[in-house]
């Protein structure tokens, strides 16, 4: 698990991975249920499965945002990218080409000077519980979503 954490570079390619993957496993149970009409577990499955991945990527989008400074305009670039069906393989790359997801987390080394970076580096410094609370983060978000209902009618 430490490697996954290592680097913002390499949690970022497989989260955005997973993000489409799931993505993939979606359309597919979707199209077993509403072309085919042969049955509803695709869309059990990889809804629950897509709905937790996404919340993972955004969260995941925000922290490496923070840590490695993107502008306001790439961070919500970064969100939106997980909106339409394999955008965040793109994005991640793009990212990637341009400099923007470093080997190693910045925060670890350097002093926070910005609100949002001191509890991350915080986080960071103290992987256990950085993990920890981004599970809690991710579980929170997702029985939000859960009580809100859909996103479809």
């Amino acid at each position: 698990m430490s490697a996954l954490l290592s680097s913002p570079s390499r949690l970022y390619r497989i989260v955005a991975t997973a993000e489409a993957v799931t993505w993939a496993g979606l359309l597919s149970g979707m199209f077993l249920k509403y072309v085919t009409e042969t049955t509803e577990l695709g869309v059990s499955i990889f809804g629950m499965l897509h709905g937790i991945v996404f919340i993972t990527y955004c969260v995941t989008t925000v922290a490496i945002a923070a840590d490695q400074r993107w502008s306001f305009g790439r961070l919500v670039a970064g969100l939106a990218s997980s909106i339409p069906p394999f955008l965040t393989l793109w994005f991640e790359s793009y990212a990637e080409r341009r400099g923007l997801l470093a080997p190693t987390w910045r925060l670890i080394d350097e002093s926070p000077t910005r609100p949002l970076e001191r509890p991350l580096s915080w986080l960071l410094r103290n992987p256990v519980r950085g993990l920890a609370a981004g599970l809690a983060s991710v579980a929170a978000l997702t029985v939000v979503a859960l009580v809100a209902g859909p996103p479809v009618g």
